[in-house]
């Protein structure tokens, strides 16, 4: 049987965005709450994903050993906070290079939805931009927009809400 997913864009929804784009651990800042709504997903049978835009990588701002360091920091946190993230897909390209895996494009969603055999159709997606609710809906998931570097309150208690309509 097939799972059900949350995917969440990370910058804006995890961690604080910023228009310099998250270089660093050192720039890292984690939004309030965020491992509680996640462990809430987690205690309703949801996995959560990752799908994240880190064009930073191609414009020579950081590299992927860096965009890594992030990840396993994220991950680390989960773990202390009983929760889990399942996996972190992100795309390195810039918008001009026109690859298939940047948002709103969905071929990280594709490829996390084969990885982890997920039904797209009982599964979220949810984001602070408009290519991040593109992606989702153009991948057959149902869509939560947040606002810039927003709470995931609202958006938990209405997947919970609706899980098994």
């Amino acid at each position: 049987m097939k799972s059900r997913a949350v995917f969440l864009d990370r910058d804006g929804v995890i961690n604080k965005d910023s228009k310099k784009y998250i270089k660093s651990l050192d720039e890292l800042r984690l939004i309030n709450g965020i491992f509680k709504y996640i462990q809430k997903l987690n205690d309703n049978n949801f996995k959560v994903i990752v799908i994240s835009n880190q064009s930073a990588i191609n414009r020579g701002l950081t590299t992927e050993k860096e965009v890594n360091k992030i990840h396993n920091y994220i991950q680390k946190k989960c773990r202390k906070n009983n929760c889990k993230i399942e996996a972190i897909y992100y795309c390195p390209h810039r918008p001009d290079e026109n690859c298939s895996c940047r948002k709103p494009k969905i071929g990280l969603i594709l490829k996390a939805a084969k990885n982890h055999s997920i039904d797209l159709k009982s599964s979220w997606f949810i984001g602070d931009k408009d290519s991040d609710i593109q992606a989702g809906k153009r991948s057959g998931c149902r869509t939560f927009k947040v606002r810039k570097n927003g709470s995931l309150r609202k958006a938990v208690k209405l997947i919970i809400l609706t899980k098994n309509k």
